[in-house]
C-alpha cells in the first residue's frame, strides 16, 4: 500500500509540472499557476498592469493600485485550457476617501485615500489516471492550487501610493498531502505627470509550499519546503487622451537568474469598447524561448448605476495542444 501511495504522489508531481506551461525556466518552479496572470484584461494586455491606474484594477499586479479604483469593481473570469487544466479568478476592489480638508482655494479634497483589493486564483488538473505499481487503473485523481489575497493601499500624495498584499496558498496534491502557507507582495506607484506613471513591485516574498508526508508515512515521512522564485518588477505606463490609448512595459528580474520584458497596449476605440494586445515574457537571457502574444477586448454598458461588461482574452500558449481563452465579467458600481 505504501508503494502504491508513493507511486501516485510521484506521478501527480510529474503530471502537475508537465501540465503547467513549459515556455520558460519559471514554469517548472513552484507556484507557476500564480504567475500566469489575472483575468482577461491583464492577460490580454501581456500582464503589464503594474503601472496602469485606470479602469478596473486588481492588486494582483501591484497592491498599490487599490487606492486608484473608481467605484466598486467586481471581476470574475473563467479560462479554457488544454490538458484538463483549469484556471479561474475572482476579485473585488474599491477605494476609501478618509475625511476632507479645505485647500487654499476653498475646495475640499480627501485627507487620505486608501484602497482594498481581495481575490482568489484557483487552478488545477483533473482526469488524472490513478494506477498501482502494476499499471492497473484504480480511479481518477485531481489537484487543486489556490491563492487567496488581501491587499491594502494608501495614497500618501497625488503622486505616490504604496501597498502590501497578504497571500494565502492552499495546495491539495493528493488526499492528506496538502500545503497551507503565507506570502507577501509589496508595491509602489509614482505618477510623474498626468500621462506617465512608473511602478516598483516585489512579488512572492516568503511564498512557498511546505509539505509534511508524516500523515501518509508516519515516522517514515519528512518535511520539505519548495520556495517560489522572488520576482522584482519595474514598470511604466503612458496614457494618451487623443486617441484613448494606454501603452505599458515591464522589466522582471528573479532570483532564479531569469530576466523578462513584457509590453502591452489598450485602445479605447469606442466609449464602451476597449481593444488590447500584448507580448508576455520576452526572455532576455534566451531569445530562442517563444514569447506569449495575446489579444483581447472588453465591452460594457451602463444599466442604471451598474456598469456591466464582458471581457475576453486569447493567449497563444507555446508547447501546448491548445491556446488559452479567458472569458470574464466585470461589474462597476
Amino acid at each position: 500500500m505504501e508503494l502504491k501511495k508513493l507511486f501516485i504522489i510521484i506521478l501527480l508531481s510529474a503530471l502537475q509540472i508537465n501540465a503547467q506551461l513549459k515556455y520558460s525556466e519559471m514554469s517548472s518552479m513552484p507556484g507557476s499557476f500564480s504567475r500566469m496572470g489575472f483575468g482577461a484584461r491583464g492577460m490580454g494586455m501581456g500582464n503589464v498592469l503594474s503601472a496602469v491606474k485606470e479602469g478596473n484594477l486588481v492588486a494582483y499586479y501591484n497592491p498599490a493600485l487599490a487606492s486608484f479604483q473608481e467605484g466598486n469593481s467586481f471581476q470574475t473570469s473563467y479560462s479554457i485550457l488544454s490538458l484538463d487544466r483549469s484556471l479561474n479568478f475572482i476579485s473585488y476592489t474599491r477605494k476609501f476617501e478618509l475625511g476632507n480638508i479645505e485647500t487654499k482655494d476653498g475646495k475640499n479634497q480627501p485627507r487620505s485615500v486608501a484602497g482594498i483589493s481581495v481575490g482568489i486564483i484557483n487552478a488545477g488538473v483533473s482526469n488524472i489516471d490513478a494506477r498501482d505499481v502494476q499499471g492497473i487503473r484504480t480511479g481518477t485523481l485531481s489537484t487543486s492550487e489556490n491563492q487567496f489575497f488581501v491587499a491594502v493601499s494608501n495614497k500618501f500624495s497625488e503622486k505616490l501610493a504604496l501597498g502590501i498584499a497578504f497571500k494565502f496558498f492552499y495546495y491539495k496534491l493528493y488526499e492528506e498531502f496538502t500545503s497551507f502557507t503565507l506570502g507577501f507582495d509589496i508595491g509602489a506607484l509614482y505618477s510623474i505627470n498626468e500621462n506617465l506613471t512608473i511602478s516598483f513591485f516585489i512579488k512572492d516574498i516568503n511564498s512557498k509550499y511546505q509539505w509534511d508526508s508524516g500523515k501518509i508515512y508516519s515516522q517514515s515521512g519528512r518535511q520539505t519546503k519548495d520556495k517560489f522564485p522572488l520576482l522584482t518588477k519595474i514598470g511604466a505606463s503612458y496614457k494618451l487622451s487623443e486617441p484613448g490609448l494606454i501603452a505599458a512595459i515591464e522589466f522582471e528580474n528573479t532570483n532564479a537568474s531569469t530576466k523578462y520584458l513584457c509590453a502591452g497596449v489598450e485602445y479605447n476605440i469606442h466609449e464602451d469598447l476597449f481593444l488590447r494586445a500584448g507580448l508576455d515574457r520576452f526572455n532576455i537571457n534566451n531569445t530562442d524561448v517563444p514569447v506569449k502574444p495575446s489579444f483581447g477586448f472588453s465591452y460594457s454598458h451602463l444599466f442604471n448605476s451598474y456598469r456591466i461588461g464582458i471581457d475576453y482574452a486569447f493567449v497563444l500558449e507555446p508547447y501546448s495542444s491548445g491556446d488559452q481563452h479567458i472569458i470574464g465579467i466585470n461589474i462597476n458600481f
